[in-house]
């Protein structure tokens, strides 16, 4: 999907529509916890699909981008470490699905086990590590507060992922034309 100059343009409006509903989701698509500012987040799913779809670097942007503005909108600021957080998971699940053949209708039992796979390693270390650490560094916020809400956020995002993120990418596959499916009539 990407050019040898740049992102394509499909790839440009793949991120900023990927951008947009991140934002929406995360605005209107997500459930108090009761743990503090975290909550159960549907718009993870639909970063894992457009990084598979799109690559890395788009699923880095889609994060980057949609997250700064989802905080922008609902709490006046960006929470940098858990934005650096939602790029970092975009990254890995782009690079860890590469080779996944989802565009040319392939999306059998081996490509659904290593999207989550990757998923399930892009969550680890995005909000076991990356955000809580993160939160210290910039924000000097207390470890067993920010572990735990990391923790939380990634558990549950591995479980959304896992089943929404699965199910969209399952009938976003049924939507492409398997390679060879198509015969010539003589």
């Amino acid at each position: 999907m990407q050019s040898s100059k740049g992102f394509s343009v499909k790839t440009v409006v793949a991120i900023g529509i990927g951008a947009a509903l991140f934002i929406v989701l995360a605005r209107f698509g997500s459930i108090p916890t009761g743990i503090p500012n975290t909550n159960l987040q549907t718009n993870y799913a639909i970063l894992a699909l457009f990084a598979l779809l799109y690559g890395p670097l788009a699923g880095l942007l889609i994060g980057l981008i949609g997250h700064s503005l989802a905080d922008l909108i609902s709490y006046g600021m960006p929470w940098f470490s858990w934005v650096i957080a939602s790029g970092v998971f975009g990254l890995l699940v782009g690079l860890l699905t590469r080779g996944i053949r989802i565009q040319e209708g392939e999306f059998g039992i081996g490509a659904i086990v290593r999207f989550n796979i990757a998923q399930i390693i892009a969550n680890a270390v995005a909000w076991f590590i990356v955000a809580p650490l993160l939160d210290i560094l910039i924000y000097a916020e207390p470890a067993n507060k920010v572990f735990t809400q990391g923790l939380a956020a990634g558990a549950m995002n591995m479980v959304t992922v896992l089943i929404l993120g699965t199910l969209i990418a399952i009938a976003y596959s049924k939507t492409r034309t398997k390679r060879g499916s198509l015969t010539r009539e003589a």
